[in-house]
């Protein structure tokens, strides 16, 4: 994906410049060919001998340095990309006001290529108006922002303001240059993540320990391709929002909302994915207060929760894909395939808890069935490694041949 792709990355003075160091490491290792260019303010926080040995290229930080002129015009028809980070409240200003006092702001007032900015700064100055005036001066101008995300800053408070992760980084690139050429491109995918919660009384609910992480990576992936994605997100609060900028995020609680969303965003999707793991039974009456302990055991009355899966492969057109998941914990090829044909799916993804699938993890092992009768086994990977696992095969396997 980086082989070859000149990136240009400016750092400005925070103390988040330290994980440019892992940043331009792991861009290099890519084969990505990376120019850094660094503020003065920058060089109290990470020398520019260190950004210098792990790009194997000269830092640049003055308009000149003897008789040599850093060519700032050059520079910015050179790249493929500019990206600073981290953005500091101070640069932000200067960029969405045209302000030129130094090599860097040279080069993004010449450039000709995309800008993506990670900005960081602590919670007061990121949430101050003036500079979400500024944010959004930057993305008038086309440029892609990566939000700041929660976390411990560096005046010790905690909250919005931390710059991004340098593996998030990459990610948001990598996005970037799959761009319009990628095999979703002009598709619609209606995706389901995370679990539901049925509500008991206020405070309690029926769920389960899923986290949400298959259908986020596959989310991810599609976006990558270039699709319009549509995420209908149940309540799994490791999934933060910011990652899945230019993603359409509809959050619902309980089966119901799930199922409403997902009959709603059907009509219009090319390929709906149901990875959520819906509740199958919710209590037939909730209370509206508090159940209070008593003497004795509680009884509740279940009832089923509506089959999302089944209704969509109902209604499915034939131009359509639907995917369906499936988590066993016996007879499980046997039971995947029954479900494949029941709810009138193309294909279901399996996931055996007594062959290595484990609820929370950040792997997985799957395998993919069709209704054409293959089979598709993959080893134990990365849940975003098995996204791609998934597209790759539903793409190039589907009966129809229009997506």
């Amino acid at each position: 994906m980086f082989a070859g792709k000149k990136i240009l990355i400016g750092v400005s003075g925070s103390i988040a410049a330290y994980k440019i160091v892992h940043l331009v490491r792991l861009l290099v290792k890519a084969k990505a060919e990376v120019q850094v260019i660094m503020t003065p303010a920058a060089k109290e926080f990470v020398t520019p001998l260190t950004l210098a040995t792990l790009s194997k290229k000269e830092v640049l930080t003055d308009l000149a340095t003897g008789n040599t002129w850093a060519n700032h015009v050059a520079l910015g028809r050179w790249a493929d990309l500019l990206l600073i980070a981290p953005l500091s409240c101070n640069t932000l200003a200067k960029m969405a006001n045209g302000h030129c006092d130094n090599l860097l702001l040279s080069v993004y007032l010449s450039a000709t290529c995309p800008v993506m900015v990670s900005p960081a700064m602590d919670e007061d100055m990121w949430q101050h108006p003036a500079t979400k005036k500024n944010i959004n001066t930057l993305k008038a101008f086309g440029h892609i922002v990566l939000a700041p995300h929660h976390g411990e800053l560096a005046s010790g408070l905690i909250g919005e303001g931390r710059m991004e992760e340098p593996e998030q980084i990459i990610r948001q690139i990598e996005a970037f240059f799959a761009g319009q050429s990628s095999d979703l491109s002009g598709k619609k995918v209606l995706i389901t993540a995370g679990p539901t919660h049925e509500a008991i009384d206020p405070v309690r609910f029926i769920g389960n320990h899923s986290s949400g992480k298959m259908g986020y990576a596959l989310a991810i992936e599609c976006r990558r391709r270039g699709a319009a994605v549509t995420l209908v997100l149940g309540p799994a609060p490791g999934i933060r929002k910011q990652d899945l900028a230019g993603i359409t995020v509809i959050n619902v609680v309980a089966a119901e909302e799930m199922y409403q969303a997902c009959r709603e965003q059907f009509a219009t999707t090319d390929i709906a994915i149901m990875a959520a793991a819906v509740a199958d039974y919710r209590p037939d009456q909730a209370s509206n207060t508090k159940i209070k302990k008593q003497e004795g055991g509680l009884e509740l009355q279940l009832v089923k929760t509506k089959d999302i899966l089944a209704s969509l492969g109902a209604i499915k057109s034939e131009k359509q894909l639907l995917v369906g998941f499936a988590l066993e914990t016996n007879n499980e090829e046997s039971n995947a395939l029954e479900k494949l044909q029941k709810k009138n799916a193309d294909f279901i993804v399996l996931n055996s808890l007594s062959d290595g699938a484990a609820f929370g993890a950040d792997t997985n092992k799957i395998t993919i069935y069709s209704k054409a009768g293959e089979k598709f086994s993959f080893d134990t990977k990365s849940k975003d490694e098995i996204a791609r696992d998934i597209i790759d095969t539903i793409l190039q396997n589907n009966a129809n041949q229009t997506i």
